[in-house]
């Protein structure tokens, strides 16, 4: 029998008219091939016996984010989730919240579009420098929590805030790029970005479940992102 079976959410548009659950049952190595280490690995093996499963990849390591789907419940990113660590019957969707492509690709746009909502890039006051914007290594190292979000949604996906309040709730993501240019000694848009997001339904929907930072596969802590800019906003008026 094989180590893991996998139960995987299948849906062509072209063909479905609904969602249906497809067991597909890993099979061993295949010649001289290590066996699958990874969730990633699995479905490109699984891919080889059916050419119509649909799911998205690309570095293979975590680096890029591509790869995140629902692993038995969990949005995780395929790349990095070990087989060992999983049961037998391994249970894949694609992220919750979000259109279906198809199988277990979604479609990411509301997700890029509230991120792109925060103006994630530099904003100087002053015209560009002869030579680079130079910033002490003392400022640069107080940015290093807020890097390293590789775009994957995972973060999104697992917000109950995110999954209730669709148009208005900018995101775990979208605050931690947010305060990533406001704390950055080099932008002079800070009044800008917090007035984007100076509204009752927008950071104060928030309702601190903190299941962002327990998804994030980068280790990130966006739920503290978000607190830290809820406490710029409310001195503010204070």
């Amino acid at each position: 029998m094989p180590a893991h079976t996998f139960i995987i959410q299948r849906f062509n548009p072209a063909t479905d008219a609904a969602a249906h659950m497809h067991t597909m049952p890993l099979p061993d190595a295949e010649g001289d091939a290590p066996p699958p280490r990874t969730v990633l690995d699995a479905l490109l093996t699984l891919r080889r016996r059916d050419a119509t499963l649909t799911f998205r990849c690309s570095s293979r390591d975590g680096a890029c984010g591509a790869d995140a789907i629902s692993i038995n419940g969990h949005s995780a990113l395929a790349s990095q989730t070990l087989l060992r660590h999983l049961p037998a019957a391994v249970v894949l969707r694609p992220l919750p919240g979000l259109r279906v492509l198809r199988d277990l690709a979604v479609d990411l746009t509301p997700f890029f579009r509230r991120i792109a909502a925060v103006q994630p890039w530099l904003r100087p006051a002053a015209a560009p420098p002869v030579h680079a914007r130079a910033q002490s290594q003392a400022r640069r190292a107080a940015l290093e929590p807020l890097l390293g979000c590789t775009l994957c949604a995972c973060c999104a996906a697992e917000c109950p805030s995110v999954l209730r309040n669709t148009g208005s709730f900018p995101g775990p993501a979208a605050a931690l790029h947010a305060l990533r240019f406001i704390a950055d000694s080099r932008d002079a848009a800070a009044t800008t970005r917090l007035n984007r997001l100076d509204a009752p339904q927008r950071l104060f929907l928030c309702r601190s479940a903190a299941n962002c930072t327990a998804a994030c596969p980068a280790g990130l802590n966006p739920a503290r992102a978000i607190a830290r800019l809820r406490q710029m906003l409310a001195r503010r008026v204070l």
